[in-house]
């Protein structure tokens, strides 16, 4: 196990993502943690609200998990949405797109929603985290610049909050911070006591 002294470093946290930012963060965070792979396509009704879809996201890739859990693991799945003008900015798929999304953001605020779902083998915790981000206005040549140096085409929107874009591009951020790095850290630690006998 991990530190005894703290209950909620004695699960096995299930990390379902490819994200290197969030098995950074568990792993700084100390817990004892395992990888796992789950293969749910990432499709939602774009009728529904930011939060909805987040959330839908983050419990469908969980129903897609079917190994059994064990009583001390925690199966942890999530997903992050860029949401601005009433529209949903995922993985951009090209650099054309890339430069299109962070024109979009340039000089605006837009919100970063993040749902999380929690799983044990007696239930399940859904919730989610919004975050405000302010870019400043960029250029062309700054935004082509970030593109070509940096790593925008896993991430949703397009930038990474904890690189050169979020060092130069953002202006203000209102909210958790680590939300919008790719996980709500702290609300996921209080969520946690809900798991704790």
């Amino acid at each position: 196990m991990a530190n005894n002294s703290l209950p909620q470093l004695q699960f096995e946290i299930l990390l379902a993502s490819k994200s290197p930012r969030r098995k950074q963060l568990f792993q700084e965070t100390g817990f004892n943690l395992q990888i796992v792979s789950i293969d749910a396509d990432e499709s939602f009704d774009p009728q529904k609200n930011p939060a909805e879809i987040a959330e839908f996201l983050a419990q469908h890739k969980a129903s897609h998990y079917n190994e059994p859990l064990k009583s001390n693991q925690l199966l942890v799945t999530a997903d992050t949405i860029v949401y601005t003008e009433n529209s949903v900015l995922n993985k951009p798929s090209n650099e054309e797109e890339a430069f299109e999304m962070l024109s979009i953001l340039s000089g605006k605020t837009h919100q970063v929603f993040t749902g999380v779902s929690i799983k044990s083998p007696q239930f399940q915790r859904i919730f989610h985290e919004s975050t405000e981000v302010t870019f400043k206005s960029l250029s062309n040549q700054e935004i082509w610049h970030y593109i070509k140096t940096a790593s925008p085409m896993d991430k949703a929107g397009s930038y990474g909050v904890q690189d050169w874009m979020g060092y130069v591009g953002v202006s203000s951020i209102n909210g958790c911070f680590y939300n919008v790095m790719g996980f709500p850290m702290s609300r996921f630690w209080k969520e946690l006591n809900y798991f704790i006998s």
